[in-house]
């Protein structure tokens, strides 16, 4: 499906045509998909553990305290623990999320828009949407054992002795004890509610994305359709950048303000032997609430709220940026598709 904003009268937006499944090469694709995702999750990979830090917490941490206290009790490596074993799984749940994202995308967006004859506009957000569920089902696969492990990695430290966590020298270790323990149902604790989760959360974002996308757009068609205006824009690369990060960082707030709570249980739930209780016995998904109720009242449920705003919208503007730019990378024709500087 073409998302090619283009308009043969006087008044036209030169943007880029899309590039869908069928146009890339699918080999420069996954791995150049590997290589720069793992960049961008070393760069925003503080603020995940801060995030996490705050969710099990008993009571409320400000971002620059924790960030501080960190620093000051473990040093910068404080900011990365658990960052081995995360990376080791993202490549894969990279790859099972860009594939899905892309076929899902493609093919749905071909019915809508040619077998269905919706709008361009209802049917791109239709495809960025169902794409974004289909991508966060299949990655959790990989991710949700990653995340149990490296997030009980994340809270090794000074915060550990408070909210009574075991001690992992190491992935390795921590994996271990989780399957001796809980076996491998225990590496998928969490696994319905993180569904639950990031499902919504991707489908909301990238159908939030696409609508903040193409109204941007319109807007700026409408604005040069005027008398006044010299009636053509082409943008550059800096001029499309700044739309995109501007509308992955609006789609986040939305995604953001949804999943919160949800979030914030399925983190106590994984990372949490007791899940704060005082029984220490592995709670369910209404246990967890009422608990974290009764810590903080509602309020609780966004604890971290700041810091996986900010770390979404980071990542957001990190990951369509570098998401476009690896597409294009990726094209069979390597046309530059109009990303001059």
């Amino acid at each position: 499906m073409s998302l090619t904003i283009e308009d043969d009268s006087a008044s036209e937006i030169h943007i880029p045509t899309d590039i869908d499944w069928e146009m890339l090469d699918k080999s420069k694709f996954f791995f150049l998909g590997a290589a720069l995702f793992s960049g961008v999750s070393g760069f925003l990979y503080p603020m995940v553990l801060m995030k996490t830090r705050q969710q099990v917490a008993l009571k409320d941490v400000s971002c620059f305290k924790m960030a501080t206290s960190i620093f000051r009790n473990e040093g910068c490596r404080g900011f990365y623990l658990g960052f081995g074993t995360s990376i080791i799984g993202t490549v894969p749940a990279r790859a099972l999320y860009m594939g899905a994202l892309e076929i899902t995308k493609s093919n749905v967006g071909n019915i809508a828009s040619d077998h269905l004859g919706l709008p361009e506009a209802s049917a791109s957000a239709i495809a960025n949407a169902t794409a974004g569920l289909s991508a966060a089902m299949a990655a959790q696969l990989v991710w949700t054992p990653v995340d149990v492990v490296s997030q009980r990695l994340m809270v090794q430290g000074a915060i550990s002795s408070s909210v009574g966590l075991h001690r992992y020298n190491s992935g390795l270790d921590a994996f271990m004890k989780i399957i001796r323990s809980d076996g491998i149902k225990g590496l998928y604790r969490g696994f319905g509610l993180s569904i639950l989760t990031y499902a919504p959360s991707n489908a909301v974002w990238w159908a939030s994305y696409s609508f903040a996308n193409k109204g941007i757009w319109d807007g700026l068609r409408s604005y040069f359709s005027k008398p006044e205006s010299d009636n053509s824009y082409k943008p550059d690369g800096k001029s499309m950048l700044a739309v995109q990060c501007f509308s992955a960082a609006m789609a986040s707030g939305a995604s953001t303000l949804l999943t919160m709570p949800l979030d914030t249980v399925k983190t106590r739930l994984q990372v949490l032997e007791g899940g704060g209780s005082e029984s220490g016995r592995k709670p369910s998904v209404v246990q967890t609430m009422r608990t974290l109720v009764n810590q903080g009242g509602l309020s609780a449920c966004y604890r971290g709220f700041g810091p996986r705003w900010t770390s979404m919208s980071l990542s957001a503007t990190t990951m369509i940026t570098t998401y476009e730019f690896l597409k294009r990378m990726s094209a069979k024709n390597q046309v530059c598709f109009g990303l001059q500087g």
